[in-house]
């Protein structure tokens, strides 16, 4: 019962929060509280997603509620849900309610529906990004879990990076389409926000596989596999121009984390990538658009003000012109541009990029609608056109708003993207060790559970020392004395440094492990034998006046298994 009671809680504190937040525009429509609660209450406890509450955007069905992809006339009551809705709700998921968005999800500004534009969570005066804008927002301001979106041109990835979200852009068809109001049937994506990569990734992975009626789905993921030293590629500086202030230097910190974690990066001409994206809006695939929903549209001409939003009615209706013969010319080059995107790909495992170009304010939309939007879009529009996955990681703040990078990589390589962004959301920190907490010794455990694993033997630089402490476990105290000449001769360890191991740590179980530090002992730079610098295990040099000098000895271990009586 306590299980139940927890779970109803739960709901009525997410209703409380929607009360709380005041952003009613985030919402096309809500179930009742009771009702959720009394869903969320007989769920299966062992399910994977047992009593998480998620909201869905409003071009994808759930039964009972309405689908209006934003437009009154448009709406329906589906007597199903979704696939990907029935698929999580199997899982354990309770649906909260239905989303607002840009219309006809036709945007990435989010400000494009008779329902109201959907302010910023970190900042009203500013968009939350679109199409999927309600969505992102609901689990930005904390009321929900996680949230669906729906991805053509950028729609699941852009609102991710304005709301400090992560953003899951699956392979086209790894989720079916079936239930899901088409902006353009052959690049429509159901995508997936929340707050942490896991929970995105595994929603993403329960909506996956053919459903048998989408005759779009399909099924080819790899496993998340990786090289030694992935190789990751990022623009060229000139194709990073036109950011906001701030942003250029945000993307390279975002890139020397990628290059602290051991991968290379190189610097690849996207220019056939930019090329591509523009062809989603700019050429005749837009006729797609029209296909979709063209014929409401053009049949509620006298609603274009009103229900109906005059730029995406513009642009949807816009979506007649193209000749068959002008979208077989850019289909054309499209083939083309992708084939030489992913020549210029070649040899890496994954494209980083910012997110979008700039986090605009809603005065700034309303002046200049098409542009602004069409700004947003750089770094995304190419993905599906080009039959890419894509996931959008937080990367940190800028003037205290959320800036955002995304990893882009072929066709089924989902995982390997999530492997990427597992590393870089929370990344690892080396640790050098040379006394108890090597393997078998006494405090070894400690490493382990903050996460530890070994990476590789090594040797520090000549000119450390290490002494024999008085403490309880016994443990050495490794001191940088560079201005000291050993002169040891003992054994010919001591023109080699110490001997230790490299242990790898989440960067949270790390700061856990060294807040627990007791002194004197440290945490310090130290050299290797070859050069390289790591975080290592030092002791402050009071602690080792009148200890034993053990250098000599090339390491603990050694000193440890000397014959008891032995010479010092």
């Amino acid at each position: 019962m306590s299980g139940a009671h927890d779970a109803a809680a739960r709901v009525y504190d997410a209703f409380d929060r929607i009360g709380a937040v005041d952003r009613p525009e985030v919402w096309i429509a809500l179930r009742d509280r009771a009702d959720v609660a009394a869903e969320a209450s007989a769920v299966d406890p062992s399910l994977p997603l047992a009593g998480l509450l998620f909201a869905v955007k409003d071009n994808i069905d759930v039964a009972g509620l309405p689908t209006t992809a934003a437009a009154r006339s448009y709406a329906y009551t589906p007597d199903e849900d979704a696939t990907a809705v029935a698929r999580l709700r199997a899982a354990g998921a309770v649906v909260v309610g239905k989303t607002n968005l840009d219309q006809f999800a036709t945007g990435l500004v989010g400000t494009r529906s008779p329902f109201g534009a959907v302010r910023n969570a970190w900042d009203p005066t500013r968009i939350s990004g679109g199409s999927s804008s309600g969505s992102a927002t609901a689990v930005a301001l904390g009321i929900v879990d996680f949230a669906l979106g729906t991805d053509t041109a950028g729609s699941g990835r852009v609102p991710a990076a304005l709301g400090h979200l992560v953003g899951v852009k699956p392979t086209k068809g790894l989720v079916p389409n079936t239930g899901v109001v088409p902006a353009c049937r052959s690049q429509d994506c159901v995508t997936v926000f929340a707050r942490s990569l896991d929970l995105a990734r595994s929603a993403a992975e329960l909506m996956a596989g053919p459903d048998g009626r989408d005759p779009l789905a399909r099924a080819d993921l790899a496993l998340a596999d990786l090289p030694a030293v992935p190789r990751i590629a990022v623009p060229l500086p000139s194709q990073l121009e036109g950011l906001a202030p701030g942003w250029a230097s945000a993307f390279e910190r975002a890139v020397d984390r990628f290059r602290a974690l051991g991968h290379e990066v190189v610097e690849v001409d996207i220019a056939p990538l930019l090329d591509a994206a523009t062809l989603l809006y700019d050429g005749a695939f837009v006729a797609e658009r029209y296909a979709a929903v063209g014929a409401h549209i053009d049949a509620h001409r006298d609603r274009v003000g009103e229900d109906l939003d005059p730029t995406v009615a513009s642009i949807v209706l816009g979506g007649a012109r193209p000749t068959a013969a002008e979208l077989f010319a850019d289909q054309e080059r499209l083939d083309t541009l992708g084939a030489a995107g992913r020549a210029a790909l070649d040899g890496t495992v994954a494209l980083l990029t910012p997110t979008t170009t700039w986090h605009p304010t809603l005065a700034e939309v309303a002046a200049d609608p098409v542009g602004a939007n069409s700004r947003m879009g750089r770094y995304t529009n190419f993905a599906n056109l080009l039959d890419m996955a894509s996931l959008a990681v937080p990367a940190g703040f800028v003037d205290g708003l959320p800036f955002g990078v995304m990893l882009t990589g072929p066709a089924f390589t989902d995982r390997r993207l999530a492997a990427l962004a597992a590393a870089f959301a929370d990344p690892t920190v080396d640790l050098l060790v040379v006394g108890a907490h090597l393997r078998d010794e006494p405090l070894n455990g400690q490493l382990v559970a903050a996460g530890g694993t070994l990476v590789r033997e090594v040797r520090t630089a000549p000119d450390y020392r290490l002494y024999a402490l008085d403490t309880v476990p016994p443990k050495p105290g490794l001191v940088h004395r560079p201005d000291e000449t050993p002169t040891d001769t003992a054994t010919t360890d001591t023109a080699t440094g110490i001997a230790g191991e490299v242990w790898r740590l989440p960067a949270r179980g790390f700061a856990t492990f060294v807040a627990a530090l007791p002194a004197p002992m440290t945490i310090g730079t130290v050299t290797l034998d070859d050069g390289s610098d790591v975080t290592g295990f030092l002791v402050e040099p009071y602690a080792v006046e009148g200890a034993e000098d053990i250098t000599h000895h090339g390491g603990w271990r050694a000193y440890r298994e000397q014959p008891a009586g032995a010479p010092a």
